[in-house]
């Protein structure tokens, strides 16, 4: 049953409609009573009310009594009694409909038949008649219960998918918290151990340069300490309301920054003044990491910041000179200047980097209005 109703669905309505006026045309053709006037004329208004079973049911179904009682033919009442019943839930009306296309079959035409000596016979025949009618009747309840049956299942499957999104999230949620205790108790102890080293280093030391080195290691292992918080409270906040994070550093903090990493390092050119601070973030993430990176990778060489911009774009290049000290041999994941791309793409620029000169260099290109 179900595969037939999945079949009569993908059926354009206007093949159906066809349908079933030929179905009517045929059972007229078969069935009628009478070669007069008035049998064709309600036979053919019967087949053609058809065409409107969908948009006005009930009026289809009251315009082919006239051919049931007249010519007896019983396929277009029928098809239109099952076009109200898939389309009403007015019980009581279904049951007259019913009762006035059975009374119509069996009483016949002309009228005064009924008060003649075959009333019995009308009687079982009207009894016939409406088993007869139940049959599109229940049809259509079918396909009404059919159809409410599909929609709670939707509404069920769509249920369980946001039971399952939830869930989702839940497990997520837990992980980050996961992480953020990883991150806690073991990143955040070993930068507090090199605060407090360095704290001690800068009392003890004699030398104002070991002394001013050491104050500077203490301030940027506080300053890790506060974004290190920050991540955290970040990452608990996973289906909560964010607490927020701490204010993001901006274009305007380069010289902070420059300044803090201790290294000589030339500083050229400016960015446009409206720049967003979406694209000034990414610029001072750029420098920061390709600072980073000197200082591990290539130890006393010259650094030259150049800050750019034209009509179309804005950017920052950073080239370093050769090493005059051994690579300091931290450990590196390789996973910041991949991050710096992908962070310039969500802006709609990029990220180059390579080989210059026997050193290196980083170039980063967003557009002055972002994607």
């Amino acid at each position: 049953m179900n595969r037939v109703l999945a079949v009569w669905r993908r059926v354009p309505a206007w093949v159906g409609d066809l349908l079933a006026v030929a179905v009517a045309v045929a059972d007229t053709a078969l069935h009628r009573s009478g070669d007069d006037a008035l049998t064709y004329g309600t036979c053919v208004l019967a087949c053609a009310v058809l065409l409107i079973r969908r948009r006005f049911p009930l009026t289809a179904f009251a315009l082919t009594l006239p051919a049931a009682l007249v010519a007896n033919i019983i396929a277009a009442p029928i098809i239109a009694l099952f076009s109200l019943s898939a389309r009403s839930r007015r019980y009581g009306l279904l049951v007259v409909c019913g009762a006035l296309f059975a009374a119509a079959e069996a009483i016949g035409w002309p009228l005064t038949s009924q008060f003649t000596s075959e009333q019995d016979r009308t009687a079982v025949s009207f009894v016939y008649q409406f088993a007869t009618a139940a049959a599109p009747i229940l049809l259509g309840q079918l396909m009404q219960a059919t159809a409410d049956l599909r929609a709670r299942i939707t509404e069920i499957e769509a249920g369980r998918q946001h039971e399952r999104e939830l869930y989702a999230q839940t497990v997520l949620a837990r992980e980050r918290n996961q992480l953020a205790r990883e991150m806690h108790d073991v990143v955040s102890h070993q930068v507090s151990l090199i605060a407090v080293q360095a704290a001690a280093l800068q009392v003890t030391a004699t030398d104002p340069a070991a002394r001013e080195a050491s104050a500077a290691i203490r301030t940027l292992a506080s300053t890790t300490l506060e974004e290190l918080r920050s991540m955290v409270l970040l990452l608990r906040a996973a289906g909560t309301q964010s607490p927020g994070l701490a204010p993001q550093p901006t274009a305007s903090d380069l010289d902070d920054l420059i300044a803090a990493s201790g290294m000589p390092v030339e500083v050229g050119g400016e960015l446009p003044a409206d720049l967003g601070l979406t694209a000034q973030r990414a610029v001072y993430r750029t420098v920061q990491e390709a600072l980073t990176n000197v200082r591990k990778h290539a130890p006393g060489s010259t650094v030259a910041v150049w800050l750019w911009s034209d009509e179309r774009a804005v950017g920052v290049t950073i080239v370093n000179g050769r090493p005059t000290e051994p690579p300091l041999g931290l450990p590196s994941a390789q996973l910041g200047l991949l991050g710096l791309r992908e962070r310039a793409e969500l802006l709609g620029g990029s990220l180059s980097y390579g080989s210059a000169d026997g050193g290196f260099r980083v170039r980063l290109r967003l557009p002055r209005a972002p994607e």
